[in-house]
């Protein structure tokens, strides 16, 4: 065991600060990082890895780009955090509110799952309503109404609900399965008048990347204006990286409320959520839904952001993105096809997932077959060994950065067609 790992253990449960990094679920030791830069991710014992992981898919330009370095290094000169409003938190604002035209006002926060925090709270306020609706292997932070059923590192470790959530909390949450009209028609119908929100990753990609239908997220737009429920989109990792204004643009439909995270803030930590005037006047100090946080709004957080969202701006960005994604892809799905290896890889723009299954890639947890994780885990120690940094679980998805290039992309393939190999000969 590498000792720092080893003093990691001492000091920290599982040795890790978020569990999925521990590779419970994919064996072997996690490296210990060093440091990053552009497409490569480095151990503490110098060894260097594409990186498709990409921080979980914030560093949209990959890993330590000089403007966003730079940003960062200015701001922090000027003082690491106010307690107070302070001039980039405004010009970030005005840069999100740009990218969601159907917005009106964005509060920023620290995480994501603060950010779906604050939306269901919005959304309950502003309704007078208490029940939630959520999707089955969604997975919207540790927030304790959304621990039920969630994705992520428990659709990873196999724990569909957490401990130390209330019985009485989650009663308040109702699941729905993904890709179905007629069980969210019936659910409004027997409880419509009772549902303050629903709320869905509109690219669901935490429990595999489950593209879904347009006109089953359509479906949810008209069945939550018809009852008075707020739809809330979680965008905390499609937002901004789909395209500028994420799964709503892409699918021309308006939600009531954006979560987002992740991009927003460059890699840093940083929140947010955005609606109309309508629902934001109910956030305090304008109204009686409280939300609070000293870290919101952190300077250095937000010159990240703003570095980030300017180099988004860039003619073509998002066409190299797509192209990228698209090349991952093609030179995945044949090194699995000469390999003799039944499935497929789902991709959304510069998201893919490996769906180790025979047929189309799937839309619905449950019809994600499970045993797939064991294959999985062997690739992903021997993709690894060839210098591969692929997310240490089989229901997580993969990024491509605008750091991705050409060379970059051609080792990652050679590394993975050959840990499909030996992965295949263990079998």
């Amino acid at each position: 065991m590498h000792p720092l790992l080893a003093r990691a253990l001492e000091v920290m449960p599982g040795g890790v600060s978020s569990p999925v990094r521990a590779f419970r679920a994919v064996g072997g030791e996690p490296p210990i990082v060093a440091r990053a830069e552009g497409a490569e991710i480095v151990d503490v014992d110098g060894k260097s890895y594409i990186d498709l992981v990409c921080s979980w898919g914030p560093l949209i330009l990959g890993h330590a780009h000089p403007a966003v370095v730079e940003a960062v290094q200015r701001a922090a000169a000027d003082g690491l955090s106010f307690g107070a409003t302070c001039e980039r938190e405004v010009l970030l604002a005005e840069a999100v509110l740009k990218r969601f035209p159907w917005a009106d006002k964005v509060r920023f926060v620290s995480t994501g799952t603060e950010a779906v925090m604050s939306a269901v709270r919005l959304a309950r306020g502003a309704t007078g309503r208490d029940r939630i609706v959520k999707f089955e292997a969604c997975y919207h932070g540790h927030v304790d109404s959304l621990l039920v059923k969630g994705g992520s590192g428990l659709a990873t470790l196999g724990i569909p609900d957490s401990a130390g959530v209330p019985s009485a909390l989650a009663s308040l949450t109702d699941i729905l399965p993904l890709d179905d009209e007629a069980a969210a028609s019936e659910l409004f119908a027997a409880r419509g008048h009772e549902i303050a929100a629903v709320i869905i990753e509109p690219l669901p990609a935490n429990s595999g990347l489950l593209v879904q239908r347009h006109a089953f997220l359509q479906h949810l737009r008209q069945l939550t204006r018809e009852h008075g429920s707020v739809l809330i989109f979680d965008e905390v990792i499609s937002g901004l990286r789909v395209a500028p204004g994420g799964m709503s643009e892409l699918t021309s439909i308006t939600p009531d409320l954006v979560t987002l995270g992740k991009i927003v803030g460059g890699g840093m930590p940083v929140g947010a959520y955005l609606a109309s005037d309508e629902l934001m006047r109910h956030v305090a100090p304008l109204g009686p839904v409280y939300q609070a946080g000293t870290l919101s709004g952190n300077p250095v957080s937000m010159a990240a952001g703003l570095a980030t969202l300017a180099l988004l701006e860039k003619p073509e960005v998002y066409r190299r993105l797509e192209e990228k994604g698209a090349a991952l892809q093609r030179g995945m799905q044949s090194a699995l096809d000469r390999c003799g290896v039944a499935a497929r890889v789902a991709r959304e723009g510069s998201i893919l997932w490996l769906s180790l299954q025979a047929g189309p890639a799937p839309r619905a947890w449950h019809q994600v077959d499970k045993s797939g994780a064991a294959l999985y885990a062997k690739i992903h120690r021997e993709a690894l060994r060839r210098g591969l940094w692929m997310a240490p679980s089989a229901f997580e998805v993969a990024f491509v950065s605008l750091a991705h290039e050409t060379e970059h992309l051609a080792r990652a393939l050679n590394a993975f067609e050959g840990a499909v190999q030996a992965a295949t000969q263990e079998r």
